[in-house]
């Protein structure tokens, strides 16, 4: 088979992926109701490992810098070059991980977060590979937003390995964090079936414009990756990429003054 006709073949069926998923998860008032929540099968919505190296408890978040938001969305850019030599302050990532999916009040058994979440169910799960950050060593991390800390998963470097992962994009290199957001899809399938998919994209996206805003309040650049081998990027996690998936990445750090910069 001819290249040409390869890609030709491969594009039509993407496109045909894509399509059906859209027809085959839409509303329509023929299709809503038949399906009755299971309250006794409802999923937890907080994940935590049996035995991390370490429990790190966050600093509280600074929540200061520049908050007038108007300023904030005029200023806010992808910033994809960094400033390698410097690292970032504890204090710092603890308010980027506030902001993206901090506890902001309770009401009886649920408690609001910084970010919206589709019928209240927080399928996202937060990760941070740390490559600079004052008082932390470098590794992968898992962020627990009841208890408001961090698991330490995995010592060492991970950027070269991140970088091959997300298609050779070497900002991650001197980025001095990237944040890695997971799914566990039975969150939301628990109530929104094969729609759920859609909402966790939805999800996700309100997540990274959370960091977005907060980095640039902080003076930090934030730059959202979409592109990456998503088996890769499950297996540097050690998920299992079903019922569990990493959906988006995003890298964090001081900005190089630089016109790549926008």
């Amino acid at each position: 088979m001819g290249k040409d006709k390869l890609n030709s073949r491969i594009n039509t069926g993407e496109s045909e992926i894509g399509t059906r998923f859209q027809r085959e998860t839409k509303y329509s008032p023929d299709k809503m109701g038949g399906h009755a929540l299971d309250w006794n099968s409802i999923p937890g919505q907080y994940k935590q490992y049996e035995s991390p190296i370490a429990i790190i408890q966050l600093p509280e978040p600074l929540r200061k810098g520049e908050t007038n938001l108007w300023n904030l969305l005029l200023e806010r850019r992808s910033r994809r070059e960094y400033n390698a030599g410097r690292s970032v302050p504890l204090a710092a990532l603890s308010s980027l991980l506030w902001a993206t999916q901090g506890l902001t009040a309770r009401y009886g058994d649920t408690f609001f977060r910084t970010a919206p979440s589709a019928g209240g169910l927080f399928p996202v799960e937060t990760y941070v590979s740390v490559r600079a950050v004052d008082g932390l060593h470098q590794g992968l991390y898992h962020f627990r937003p009841l208890t408001f800390d961090l698991e330490f998963l995995q010592t060492g470097d991970l950027s070269k390995d991140l970088t091959e992962a997300a298609l050779r994009q070497d900002l991650i290199l001197d980025a001095q964090i990237t944040f890695i957001w997971s799914a566990i899809i039975a969150r939301s399938r628990w109530k929104y079936r094969q729609r759920a998919y859609r909402y966790i994209y939805l999800d996700a996206g309100h997540i990274a414009q959370n960091l977005y805003l907060a980095a640039e309040s902080l003076g930090l650049g934030a730059c959202a990756i979409g592109a990456f081998y998503d088996d890769e990027v499950n297996r540097i996690l050690s998920l299992d990429g079903t019922e569990e998936t990493v959906i988006y990445m995003a890298s964090v750090g001081w900005p190089a003054e630089t016109k790549n910069n926008r």
